[in-house]
């Protein structure tokens, strides 16, 4: 099934504004608001076909899509489209965040942040290589997360002092055992194979309070995924996500020795829930030296991740002022000290 959003005025293609948060015409303008926009409006497409061919019902053309792919536009006529039998039942999002930057404050907030590349080449600083933009809602799970941890630990408190002539080293041993509790709240995971794991981490955080209920209305305009893997399969990643703050809380709570030894750690993270949603990414693909580089941009912060191109030639310039500066601070230090460096 393919739904396309028509204007109730002009009957042209509508697509969710970022900065109203509305369905938006392109044509006339007419902005509706996505709780209260009627469904005689919506156009609707089935296809009996093979699962990944639709129709697109603005102009008629074959839509083949991947499986996954949720939300698209027609290459034909440009028409966004949500394809919703792939966002019913088990594949339906429970919330979503919708996109508040537009696609030309991404480009120009991408801009800035290659300008600002201190080690990147001067070519890729002036950010005119842009091969494509492309607003893409990446399917999450979020978990909530319960950790208790059993904690025993042999600590030291060594203190020296002096009295009279003798240097005295005084050890006290403790006994130390910790029973934690903690909760962790809508921790993301991204559950699309085609997403780099790594990027798609770096773009937190996001807010969640903006987190609405999922509507296909967002979609449309944008590229949306559906999810390939559940979160039962997912659960591993999300325990290791939060392994080093759960390391980090333990070491905070047995403070003060001079030595820890841990005889046991008993750590067992459970899952309290998970909630399937979709978060707003814009992908920017550059084209420079002959090669493509991606970056991810957060759909609502401007949070732009990525690894851009480094420049050798500025690196050892870098490293040859870092170098520089401290011969002349140890030399006049030198001088402070009434002789020589060496």
């Amino acid at each position: 099934m393919v739904i396309h959003y028509k204007c109730p005025s002009c009957g042209d293609d509508m697509a969710f504004d970022s900065h109203s948060g509305m369905l938006s015409c392109h044509s006339c303008g007419r902005q509706d608001n996505i709780e209260q926009f009627s469904e005689e409006f919506i156009s609707t497409t089935f296809s009996e076909d093979d699962a990944k061919e639709y129709h697109c019902d603005n102009c008629g053309a074959i839509l083949i899509t991947e499986a996954e792919t949720a939300a698209t536009n027609c290459s034909f006529c440009g028409a966004g489209v949500v394809i919703g039998d792939r966002l019913s039942g088990a594949l339906a999002p429970a919330k979503v965040i919708p996109f508040t930057i537009s696609k030309e404050e991404a480009m120009a907030a991408f801009r800035k942040w290659c300008k600002n590349g201190r080690l990147t080449p001067k070519g890729f600083m002036t950010a005119d290589r842009i091969k494509g933009i492309t607003g893409m809602y990446v399917p999450f799970w979020l978990y909530d997360l319960n950790t208790k941890a059993k904690v025993s630990a042999d600590c030291k408190k060594v203190r020296v002092y002096t009295s009279g002539d003798y240097i005295y080293t005084e050890t006290k041993h403790y006994d130390v055992y910790r029973d934690i509790d903690l909760n962790y709240v809508k921790v993301p995971v991204d559950a699309s194979k085609k997403m780099n794991d790594e990027l798609m981490d770096r773009l937190e955080p996001y807010d969640y309070s903006h987190l609405k209920d999922f509507k296909t209305p967002y979609l449309a305009g944008f590229i949306a995924e559906k999810y390939n893997y559940n979160d039962e399969e997912l659960l591993p990643r999300v325990k290791s996500k939060i392994k080093s703050y759960i390391d980090s809380y333990i070491s905070s709570t047995i403070s003060g020795y001079s030595s820890v030894s841990y005889r046991s750690r008993n750590i067992d993270t459970m899952k309290k829930r998970s909630h399937y949603v979709l978060l707003p990414v814009w992908m920017v693909y550059y084209d420079y030296a002959k090669a493509e580089h991606t970056f991810a941009m957060n759909g609502q912060s401007g949070k732009v991740v990525g690894k851009p191109p480094i420049s050798y030639a500025k690196v050892a310039q870098w490293f040859g002022g870092i170098a520089a500066v401290t011969f002349v601070v140890l030399k006049l230090a030198s001088f402070a000290m009434g002789g020589e460096l060496w």
